[in-house]
C-alpha cells in the first residue's frame, strides 16, 4: 500500500469512527481531528499488542479473542486522545460495530499491508 493509501484508509478509519460515535450510546468522538487521531491510536496499540502476542490476540484477529481485544484497544485509546469518551460497555459496542463494517468494507491494516502472509 503506498503512502496515500495509508492516508485514505485512515480518513476513512477517522468517518468510520465518527460514525460509530454517532450510533453507538456512551461512545462519542469530539471531531474528525480527535476521530483521526483515535484511529492512528488504535492502530499503533493494534500493532504493539500483535508485536507482543502475536496475531491470533490482537484486534485484527477472528474469534473472541480478537473482538475483546478490539473493545480493549478502544477503551484505552481514550486515555490517549482527547475529546474521545469511551464507557466498557460503549468500547464493547463500538468493537461489535466496526466489526460488522469490516465485514462489508475490508480494510487491510498498515502492519497487514506491508509483510507477506506468513502464518
Amino acid at each position: 500500500m503506498t503512502f496515500l493509501g495509508h492516508v485514505v484508509r485512515f480518513i476513512v478509519a477517522a468517518i468510520v469512527l465518527m460514525i460509530v460515535g454517532f450510533i453507538v450510546p456512551q461512545f462519542s468522538v469530539g471531531g474528525f481531528w480527535s476521530a483521526l487521531f483515535l484511529a492512528l491510536v488504535i492502530a499503533a496499540l493494534g500493532w504493539i499488542i500483535e508485536g507482543i502476542f502475536g496475531k491470533r490476540v490482537t484486534p485484527f484477529g477472528r474469534g473472541i479473542v480478537g473482538f475483546i481485544a478490539s473493545a480493549a484497544v478502544i477503551w484505552i485509546a481514550q486515555f490517549i486522545v482527547g475529546g474521545v469518551t469511551v464507557t466498557l460497555l460503549g468500547a464493547i459496542l463500538a468493537a461489535l460495530v466496526i466489526g460488522i463494517i469490516d465485514l462489508f468494507i475490508p480494510v487491510k491494516t498498515p502492519y497487514e499491508a506491508g509483510r507477506r502472509d506468513r502464518d
